[in-house]
C-alpha cells in the first residue's frame, strides 16, 4: 500500500517461482522477507540498499533506482506510459485527469509483469 491506497501488484511467473522457493526458507511465516529482528514485521526498506552496497554497487545504484531502470525499459519497449505509471503506483500529476480516470489498468499491468519477468530472466 502506498499513500494509504490499495495497490495490486501483478506478478510474473518468474516472480511467483522465486516466492515459492522462498516460502520454505522463510519457514512459511507471515512475511516471506521478514525483518531480521522481528519475524512478524516485513524487511526494512533499507535492507535492499545494504545488500546492493555489499555486492559492490555503493554509490552506483540504490534499490529505488531499479524502478527507474524498469520504467525506462518498459517505455523503450513501447508500453502505454499510463500503464507503466500505474504499475509504479504513481499518481497522475494532472488533477483533473486523476479525478476522472479511475482505471487501474490491471489487465495491461499483468501483461507488463509477464514481459518484465521475461526481460529480466533472459540469458
Amino acid at each position: 500500500m502506498k499513500a494509504k491506497r490499495e495497490h495490486i501488484v501483478p506478478l510474473s511467473p518468474q516472480a511467483i517461482e522465486i516466492l515459492e522457493i522462498m516460502k520454505p526458507i522463510s519457514a512459511h511465516r507471515k512475511f516471506i522477507f521478514p525483518s531480521r529482528n522481528d519475524h512478524n514485521k516485513p524487511m526494512n526498506s533499507q535492507t535492499a540498499n545494504a545488500a546492493l552496497k555489499r555486492i559492490g554497487y555503493a554509490g552506483k545504484l540504490v534499490a529505488h533506482g531499479l524502478r527507474s531502470i524498469a520504467s525506462t525499459a518498459m517505455n523503450e519497449e513501447g508500453f502505454n506510459p499510463d500503464v507503466i505509471e500505474a504499475a509504479l503506483s504513481h499518481n497522475d500529476k494532472n488533477e483533473v485527469r486523476r479525478a476522472y480516470n479511475r482505471s487501474t489498468y490491471l489487465e495491461q499491468r499483468k501483461q507488463l509483469a509477464v514481459w518484465w519477468g521475461d526481460f529480466v530472466s533472459k540469458k
